[in-house]
Order: structure tokens, then C-alpha cells, then sequence
């Protein structure tokens, strides 16, 4: 083969590869704007069209079902509304059989929280002052909210039930409501903006502190069993951190997952999630969330099972898939 011919031969090759990648074309969940989802959604974007995926954000709120039906290719939703959607329990009321796991972004870690003054280091220690303690509860706008807190109750065989009840109507809403002296015990993310907030507001109280889960086998079984993929962490004490300053607490941390339909072609999963998983430094520069994330450790245990091209891609990779 000539030269000429050569060069034309891998011209048309280059051509045929960039049509490929350009024809990737997705729609992608991503919940409304400033929200978890949205965020998440905008840096796999960013990535993914940077590596010949053209990913299209949809900024739709409640998407589980149009991801079951394949009008969108792929969402978010953390482990335990995926284990929900999936099997028709907790917050979901309808199967959602035809949604396939991709992929761990990274972890989402919380717990409960209350004045530092009121002294409840851990969650035992609420057993005997529950009736007279005032708990947020049913989150009408965050549905999944109450679970998180059942779960962490229940590593002690403590339930809603022997609390006094406010409702509120947000996961912000709840930590407002902590801040401004109208709950006692309210669920509060890692290093958030609002439960710093809160502390600030409640500076004459001590601040607030978290309270401590159990850390046992049996601790986990019992939060699994009211939020599924959720896992008890240990933390230690740390002046800068909210809630750690004053002493170390076990809090639940639970994965953050990608989603698709599990009809989205196996190759175009595959290609999407080996994208990701060997862009971390260029997510982390999207959203920062992902600069903590274990891409060694994508795939972790789930009621949902994962896309066969999320799987072909963790085999070839080294990443254990937890099913």
C-alpha cells in the first residue's frame, strides 16, 4: 500500500471513529438545579462529552419512572432509593424493574444531630428521654429523609414512634428547624452549609453534635433492613467538623449511584462508565464530591442489579462487583 493510500486509510479510520463517538448521543436525569443529582449530572456531562459521549441534561424532578420506561438513558438516585424503586418498598409504591445500577459517583455520609448541650452522645442515650425529645419527621418534600433516620434509630431498637413528631417539609427545612429551637433531633449531612448554619445559631447550646449510632454486626443488619446499601462509619473526633468537634460519632454513609435504563445499549454503558472511571481528577474539578470518591470501589451491594456493560467494564478493570 502506497503512502498516500496509508494516510487516506487512517483518515478514513479517524472519521469513522469520531462519527462513533459523536452518535453516542444520551439523555441524562439530573433533578432540579442546584440539587444533588444536578450537580452530579453536570460534571459526568462535562467529562463525558470531553471523551466523545454527548450527554444531554434534563433537569426533571421524580425521574425513576421515566427512567423505567426508557424516555431518559440515565439518573441518579442514592443506594437506597434504588433498592426501593426497584423492589416496590420503602418510598416507591411501583416496581421499577427495568433500571440497571452503573456505578458508585461517591459516598453520601450523615446522621442525627442535636444541641450539644442536651448531652446524647449516642443513640442509647435517647431511649430514655424519647418521649420528651422532639424529632423532624416526615420530610414531604424528601421522602426517603425519614428512613435515614429510622435506620440510625433502629441500631437500637428505637423507633419514630417514641418521639414527639414535627413535621417539616425538606432535608434543609429540618435543619433549620434544628437551629431554630423547634426539634431537638433532626438528620444533618457531613460539612453541609446548612447544619454549620444551625451550629452557628446554636453557639450558646455548645453547637451541635452527633449522635452516635451503634457499631456492631447486628447495628448494620438493623439499619440495612430500614435502608438498604447504608453502612455504619466510624469518625473521629475533629475540631473542623461540624458535629465532631467535641468527640468522634459512627454516622451511616450510603452510595451515590448513575443509573440507566436497562435497555441503554450495552457498549455505550460500558464506554460511559470506563470514561468515568478513569476521569476522577477532571469530575473532581466539576464538582468537587467526586475528589473523595473510591473508584476503587464502584460497584457496591445492591437489591438492584448492575447493567451488564457496567459489569463487563468493573471485570476487565479489577473492580469487585458486591452482589
Amino acid at each position: 500500500m502506497t503512502s498516500s493510500k496509508i494516510l487516506a486509510a487512517a483518515a478514513l479510520t479517524g472519521i469513522a471513529f469520531c462519527t462513533a463517538a459523536s452518535a453516542q448521543v444520551v439523555s441524562m436525569a439530573t433533578g432540579a438545579q442546584g440539587s444533588l443529582a444536578y450537580n452530579s449530572g453536570q460534571a459526568v456531562a462535562v467529562v463525558a462529552n470531553e471523551n466523545g459521549i454527548t450527554v444531554r441534561t434534563q433537569p426533571l424532578v421524580g425521574y425513576m419512572p421515566l427512567l423505567n420506561s426508557g424516555e431518559v438513558d440515565f439518573g441518579f438516585s442514592n443506594g437506597a432509593e434504588a433498592a426501593f424503586a426497584y423492589t416496590a418498598t420503602g418510598n416507591f409504591d411501583r416496581e421499577h424493574t427495568n433500571v440497571r445500577l452503573v456505578g458508585q459517583m461517591f459516598s453520601l455520609t450523615t446522621g442525627i444531630m442535636a444541641p450539644c448541650d442536651l448531652g446524647l452522645e449516642t443513640v442509647a442515650d435517647l431511649k430514655d428521654k424519647a418521649g420528651d425529645l422532639r424529632i423532624a419527621s416526615q420530610y414531604t418534600s424528601s421522602t426517603i429523609i425519614p428512613f435515614y433516620i429510622e435506620g440510625i434509630l433502629a441500631t437500637e431498637g428505637l423507633e419514630y414512634e417514641a418521639f414527639k413528631q414535627v413535621p417539616v417539609s425538606s432535608f434543609v427545612d429540618g435543619i433549620k428547624a434544628l437551629g431554630d429551637g423547634l426539634v431537638d433531633i433532626a438528620l444533618v449531612s457531613l460539612n453541609s452549609g446548612a447544619g454549620q448554619e444551625a451550629a452557628v445559631k446554636l453557639q450558646n447550646r455548645g453547637g451541635l453534635c452527633y449522635i452516635s449510632a451503634a457499631d456492631s454486626d447486628a447495628a448494620e443488619a438493623a439499619l440495612d433492613a430500614v435502608l438498604p446499601s447504608g453502612i455504619i462509619v466510624s469518625l473521629p473526633q475533629n475540631e473542623n467538623i461540624n458535629g465532631l468537634q467535641q468527640r468522634g460519632a459512627s454516622i451511616v454513609r450510603v452510595p451515590w449511584m448513575l443509573l440507566a435504563n436497562a435497555d441503554v445499549d450495552e457498549e455505550l454503558v460500558y464506554n460511559l462508565i470506563s470514561v468515568l472511571h478513569q476521569n476522577q481528577e477532571a469530575l473532581g474539578n466539576s464538582f468537587g464530591a467526586f475528589k473523595a470518591a473510591d473508584f476503587g470501589a464502584m460497584a457496591p451491594k445492591n437489591t438492584m442489579p448492575y447493567h451488564p456493560g457496567a459489569i463487563r467494564y468493573f471485570e476487565e478493570a479489577g473492580v469487585p462487583v458486591a452482589q
